[in-house]
């Protein structure tokens, strides 16, 4: 893994660089002073007259707009967007008023031609073949869009899975749709990407996505609205620098604090004080690690952390003296996050309103106002719930508000909010969940495809309720360890849903269903065999996957942190690393996490083998660390406790002490494991974990390069880094497949071994 920072200050450099400059542009204009093209009939879109602008955003990324002209003969502005982050935009390229000739602009190694009768922009590469197309029809601002031969990913979550081509996708959110107990809820984002790395992202206006036949077409939700139009056309010099366009568009993902990657238990009907207690105490006595306690409120359970919907009044039968609960907590080193429902219709401005703005209900400093006798009792995090009726732009809104609210109490502290809705640029804010899915296998295949698709939407932290939302007749230990499985290797590792005892990691070894929680409810509801209740396999599987999660977690945690410098998502598309492999393109069953490992979810019931693919190269099986060549199919044996991973050759996979919690202080020093047949690189990123001070430079980054040929592996510590670690490192360095390793002490100064 190479060095983020230095990626990002690059592109960074070329981003600020002046369009002609960078890219040799020229400029097509009627005169010197200005480059719009004003002769011959009147440009008109959906009955408007119209301007239609092209811009160079940097080397990659074009931007098409077309703007309504008013009677003064200005241009109609486009309007503030909380969607895009601010930039200093390039001067357009050219300007078309009226009909015009085709045109030709030269856009580095790139050719546009430009059309205005029909309305339309094509970008080809230096061969002439056709990357890009764009047409707009003139009567109604319909889009129509070349997606090409290869699948189309991305549009946000839920919907039709895993390539998008072949549905319709409306631009509306919440829990609801065809399937949706399988695909769960929608958050739509207006982002498609191409395998082959051309990406489009549509900013204004909102509509839906007809991808059933080639070209896909893009309609405004109504005409009046179809103007203006804002897009952005991405052309990739591989798949992966499309996440970084899309990033310094709509923002990079937030850094959140490491505790939010550990395990995190939801709860929903409470019983007493010493039940939520002693809950506490049985993870720790079992060493069963766990980061994170979420509370459900009182309205979808009969008795939660609250009085109701929309109160921030502790349920005083189970919490009765709530601060002194929440320190208890917090000593025995457990963060606590509570269940919100939202009861405003609409939320608009900032956290920092005064004055008549801050009075009003809806504003969401009046919103955040009412959440701040609970917060200053100690709450740690957030689950907004429901908000389904508010518009796009509100989800982003409200994602906003529990991101900067909880800084203005502690500037210091990395906040965490768990949305059920938002939009695109919540990546910026918080986390996002898959909504009240049903417990059966159907959804659990589901879910693979749909985390894939919304993690190449831009939004890297994501998970689903592990179990399954809606507890079924199907829903069995089997079905909790494949499901639990697969959550350890989502960026959100939570279990929750109705009868909420079965998601315990020890509650199938109980007798009891608990709270059962599914009287009157939708679909197929219903409680699994009693005979269930009695199955002492599941808490060992458990146990290991929650260990190994806690052992990854220094791997882990610099993938998260290269998604926050460069728009990476944390779950990959395999074709996003292979892209000329068109097997790797089709797999919507298994992914990569980050760089290194593959992971292969088994989705089976009473399955004994897993089929998968792996890439070409070689791999190593990372139970057993048998080598295995790719470039095809393997058929891996499986028993309930294995869920397949592989590691490719050349990776450098870190690997910790098993903590209960992810800030746990522990000597014992991180493994490191080459895995030979190739040259590689990995970057161990570290910081505090909690506070903002790596953005003052508060970190450290140690670069090891692995030499296959001399097997050499050499440790570096980057320029930037802060050392921290009383001056020293000590590590464990083995090689996969070899008897021994070797005990390293690194105080900062390059070291080499050999292994």
């Amino acid at each position: 893994m190479s060095d983020p920072i230095s990626r990002r200050k690059l592109l960074s450099r070329l981003g600020a660089a002046g369009a002609g400059a960078l890219l040799g542009t020229k400029v097509i204009a009627a005169d010197q002073e200005s480059p719009r093209i004003s002769t011959g009939r009147a440009l008109t879109v959906a009955g408007r007259s119209s301007e239609l602008s092209v811009t160079f955003v940097n080397s990659q990324t074009l931007r098409l707009t077309l703007l309504p002209i008013l009677d003064d003969g200005r241009t109609q502005p486009l309007e503030d967007s909380l969607v895009l982050v601010k930039h200093d935009w390039p001067e357009a390229a050219v300007k078309i008023r009226s009909a015009q000739e085709p045109q030709t602009i030269s856009w580095g190694k790139l050719c546009i031609s430009v059309s205005s009768h029909p309305l339309a922009l094509s970008v080809k590469g230096p061969d002439g073949k056709v990357i890009q197309r764009v047409d707009i029809a003139a009567d109604n601002g319909t889009v129509s869009f070349s997606g090409g031969d290869l699948p189309i990913f991305g549009l946000g979550e839920g919907g039709r899975q895993f390539d998008r081509r072949g549905a319709i996708y409306p631009f509306r959110h919440g829990q609801g749709g065809p399937q949706f107990a399988q695909l769960g809820g929608r958050v739509p984002v207006p982002w498609l990407v191409g395998a082959n790395g051309s990406a489009w992202f549509f900013h204004q206006p909102y509509g839906s996505f007809d991808l059933t036949s080639s070209p896909g077409r893009f309609e405004p939700l109504t005409q009046p609205h179809a103007l203006p139009l804002d897009l952005f056309l991405v052309v990739a010099d591989h798949p992966p620098a499309a996440f970084v366009e899309y990033a310094k568009l709509t923002g990079y993902p937030h850094m959140p604090p490491i505790w939010a990657l550990g395990y995190q238990q939801s709860h929903r009907t409470l019983a007493s004080r010493e039940e939520i207690m002693a809950e506490l105490k049985t993870f720790r006595e079992k060493k069963l690690p766990c980061d994170l306690l979420i509370y459900l409120g009182t309205g979808f359970c009969p008795s939660g952390w609250n009085t109701g919907h929309g109160s921030f009044t502790f349920n005083d039968h189970v919490f009765p003296d709530p601060k002194v609960m929440i320190q208890e907590m917090h000593e025995q080193n457990f963060k606590i996050a509570l269940h919100v429902v939202i009861q405003q219709k609409d939320l608009h401005g900032s956290v920092h309103d005064t004055g008549p703005a801050a009075e009003d209900k809806d504003d969401v400093a009046n919103y955040w106002a009412t959440h701040l006798s609970v917060f200053l009792d100690g709450v740690d995090g957030w689950w907004p719930d429901e908000g389904d009726w508010l518009s796009p732009d509100a989800c982003l809104v409200r994602n906003r508000m529990y991101w900067e609210g909880p800084q203005m109490e502690r500037p210091n502290v990395r906040p965490y909010a768990l949305h059920r809705n938002g939009n695109a640029g919540m990546q910026r804010y918080g986390w996002l969940w898959s909504g009240d899915i049903e417990s059966t296998w159907e959804t659990l295949t589901a879910q693979v495809q749909v985390g894939i698709n919304t993690s190449l939407s831009g939004m890297p932290f994501w998970g689903t309720d592990t179990g399954g939302f809606v507890t079924t007749p199907e829903l069995t230990g089997e079905l909790y360890v494949r499901w639990f499985q697969f959550s350890a290797f989502c960026p959100l590792f939570r279990s929750h849903g109705r009868t909420w005892k079965l998601r315990l990691p020890w509650g199938w070894n109980t007798g009891d269903y608990g709270p059962k929680e599914i009287s009157g409810y939708r679909g197929n509801a219903g409680l699994p065999d009693p005979k269930e209740l009695h199955n002492p396999e599941v808490e060992p599987v458990c146990r290991k996957y929650l260990d190994l999660r806690y052992r990854l977690m220094p791997y882990l945690y610099t993938v998260v942190r290269e998604a926050h410098d460069t728009g990476l998502p944390i779950m990959r598309a395999v074709w996003l690393h292979y892209p000329d492999d068109p097997k790797a393109a089709a797999r919507g069953d298994q992914y990569l996490w980050g760089r290194d490992i593959l992971v292969a979810p088994v989705t089976e019931k009473g399955a004994a083998s897993r089929q998968l693919y792996l890439p070409l190269g070689s791999w190593y099986d990372f139970w057993t660390e048998e080598q295995v060549e790719g470039g095809r199919e393997v058929n891996r044996k499986v028993d309930l406790a294995t869920m397949p991973l592989y590691v490719r050759a050349g990776a450098i996979l870190p690997l910790g002490p098993v903590k209960q919690y992810t800030t746990e202080k522990i000597e014992e020093p991180v493994t490191i494991t080459v895995y030979p047949g190739a040259n590689g690189e990995f970057v161990l990123y570290e910081d505090d974990g909690i506070t903002f001070d790596y953005e003052k430079g508060q970190f450290s980054r140690i670069r090891f390069i692995w030499d296959d040929h001399a097997r050499r592996l050499t440790l570096i510590l980057l320029e930037g880094s802060r050392w921290a670690g009383n001056g020293q490192r000590k590590f464990v360095v083995r090689m996969a497949r070899k008897a021994g390793q070797h005990k390293v002490t690194f105080n900062g100064k390059t070291k080499v071994i050999r292994l």
